[in-house]
Parts: C-alpha cells; structure tokens; sequence
C-alpha cells in the first residue's frame, strides 16, 4: 500500500496510508491526540487514581506504529519520577526510512536520542531506555496476545475500525479485558458505538470523554 508522511495541524508528523485514506494519528495533531488521549486520560487518570500504591506501572500498546505514545510516555516517566515497565506490540512495524522522516525529537524539544532508541532495540527483548522507562517490543499480531493480569494501563490505538473492523471485536476486547490488572484502565481515541457495546460486553466499565481536538469524544474503559 502506498504510505506517505504527512504534517499534522500542530507541526508534527504522521504516516498516511493512501489507499486507505487513514493516518498513524489524527491529522488536527498528532502529539495533541496522543497526549490527550494517552497520556492525559489514560497514564496520569491512572497515576492520579492509583499510583501511590504503586512502585512501577506496565503499560501496554496495541499498535506501537511510529512509537509516539512511547516517547511521551518516557518523558512522563521521568517527569513523574515513576519507573514504567513499556510493552509495545506491533505486527508491521515502521520503516527506517519513515522514521527519519518524523520530527518528534524537534516538536517535543528531546535532545538526546531517546526517540531514536527505541526504534533501534532489538525486538522480543526488554530495554533500559532511560532511568524510569523500560521498553519490550512484541512483534506479532494482536490475536495472538494471550496475557493474563499483566498490565495496569493500555493504550488501544489500533486502526479504526472503518478500515480494520477485526481489530475492534468482542474477542479482541476480551483479550484486552483479561491482559489488564484489577482497576487496569484501557484508553482509545474511538467513541464508535458499537466499540463502546463490545467492551461494555466483557465486562469493562465505560466513560466516554471529550476528544482531542477535531474529534468529539474518546473512551476510557475500566475493569473493576
């Protein structure tokens, strides 16, 4: 399929695939959605909610893509002073081409190469990023994850479901809904209906939030 890097409204960079019009991130923003949605709704509601009783959080992502979410949340991490054990799972990762092409490390003003690291790690073996940021990417497909009480926070940013219906399913929830801790909280940019009904199906419980911008809501799912 054709790809291509495309600006987004707030300076940063995404990936759009072509033929199926969709991007990796909201074209209004790509560092304003992942920050809204995952960092602001999903890891610091968690750290606000929960953390005192924690001395480390794992955290897993369903669609690593251009690695994004993992770099806000590293520079959380060290702003929290709070050790995150990262897990991204990814079936086609992002080419070294494209990534050279994305300019997070310039929007986010990091300047060592923390973004480069971790794209460069090793695959199915756990890094030390940072002093509080620990990195394991997983590459295969989201079916195929079958963790039990394993994570406290994950981050659902998978492709929509227009052009990937398979991945926004009851069974797929399931899983999700299985691979978290008691009170684990699931977060995604979607607010579909019927990605609402199929997690409420397994058992999560439901908060539908204002958006980032260019979009009216999000969800945010518990398991109680």
């Amino acid at each position: 399929m054709q790809r291509k890097i495309i600006t987004t409204a707030d300076g940063s960079k995404t990936i759009q695939i072509e033929d199926w019009n969709e991007q990796y991130h909201s074209v209004h923003g790509a560092v304003q959605e992942a920050n809204h949605v995952y960092i602001k709704h999903g890891l610091l509601f968690f750290i606000e909610e929960y953390a005192s009783k924690y001395n480390s959080i794992a955290i897993l992502e369903i669609g690593f893509g251009t690695g994004l979410n993992a770099i806000l949340t590293l520079l959380s991490s060290e702003k929290l002073n709070l050790n995150i054990n990262y897990f991204g799972v990814e079936a086609y990762p992002v080419s070294s081409d494209e990534l050279q092409h994305l300019n997070y490390s310039e929007i986010l003003d990091i300047t060592d190469n923390s973004f480069q690291s971790i794209h460069n790690c090793d695959w199915e073996s756990t890094h030390h990023i940072s002093k509080h940021f620990s990195l394991t990417k997983l590459k295969k497909l989201f079916n195929d994850i079958n963790d039990v009480n394993c994570y406290d926070i994950i981050y659902f940013d998978a492709f929509g479901a227009r052009v990937q219906p398979e991945l926004w399913t009851e069974a797929l929830f399931k899983k999700m809904y299985a691979a978290l801790k008691q009170n684990g909280v699931l977060v995604t940019y979607s607010s579909k209906g019927t990605v609402k009904r199929a997690l409420k199906a397994v058992g999560f419980t439901i908060e539908r939030l204002d958006g980032p911008p260019g979009k009216r809501h999000m969800l945010r799912a518990i398991k109680r």
